[in-house]
C-alpha cells in the first residue's frame, strides 16, 4: 500500500537529525517505492504535552527552507506537499515557489492539528486561488495522484 512520509520538526532537534530522517526517507523509497509525497509538519506546541516547555518554535523561513531541501534531497519522491494547515495560506503559496508541488486538500475533518492548537481553514476556491496566484494551474487528484479534474 502507498503512502505518504512526513516529518514533524521544531522540537529541538538538530539539523544533522532533519538530514538522517531525509536519508533513511531516501533509502526507504528506493527500496520499496511506497511514498507518493513527502509532508513536512513544524512542530505546534499550543495544546500539547511539550508546550509547556520552551522551543524555539520553526519560523516560516525554516519551514520554506525544509521544503526546498526536501525537493533537492527527496528526488525520488514525486511529491513535496506544502502545508496550509500548519503554516496558513501565505506561506502554502511561497511553499510552491520553494519546492512544493502539492497543497494537500480541504479537509472535512483534521483532528491532529486542530488539538494542538491550530485553526487554519480554506475552501477548495480559495486554494485554487493561492495555487493560480502562485502562477500554478491547481489540478484535481487523487491520493495515488491521478488527475481528475483540470482547473
Amino acid at each position: 500500500m502507498r503512502t505518504t512520509a512526513t516529518m514533524m520538526f521544531g522540537v529541538g532537534e538538530s539539523l544533522e537529525h532533519r538530514i538522517n530522517h531525509f536519508q533513511h526517507l531516501h533509502e526507504l523509497q528506493e527500496e520499496t517505492g511506497g511514498f507518493t509525497a513527502f509532508i513536512p509538519w513544524s512542530f505546534q506546541p499550543k495544546n500539547t504535552a511539550l508546550g509547556g516547555r520552551k522551543w524555539d518554535e520553526a519560523t516560516a523561513v525554516e519551514y520554506l527552507k525544509v521544503l526546498a531541501i526536501a525537493r533537492l534531497y527527496l528526488d525520488n519522491i514525486l511529491n513535496v506537499q506544502a502545508s496550509w494547515v500548519t503554516q496558513g495560506l501565505k506561506v502554502l503559496q511561497l511553499g510552491l515557489r520553494f519546492g512544493g508541488n502539492d497543497v494537500g486538500s480541504v479537509m472535512l475533518e483534521e483532528n491532529v492539528v486542530r488539538s494542538a492548537g491550530v485553526t487554519n481553514c480554506t475552501t477548495e476556491e480559495e486554494l485554487r486561488h493561492i495555487i493560480r496566484d502562485a502562477g500554478f494551474r491547481p489540478v484535481q487528484r487523487d491520493t495515488l495522484y491521478r488527475t481528475y479534474f483540470l482547473n
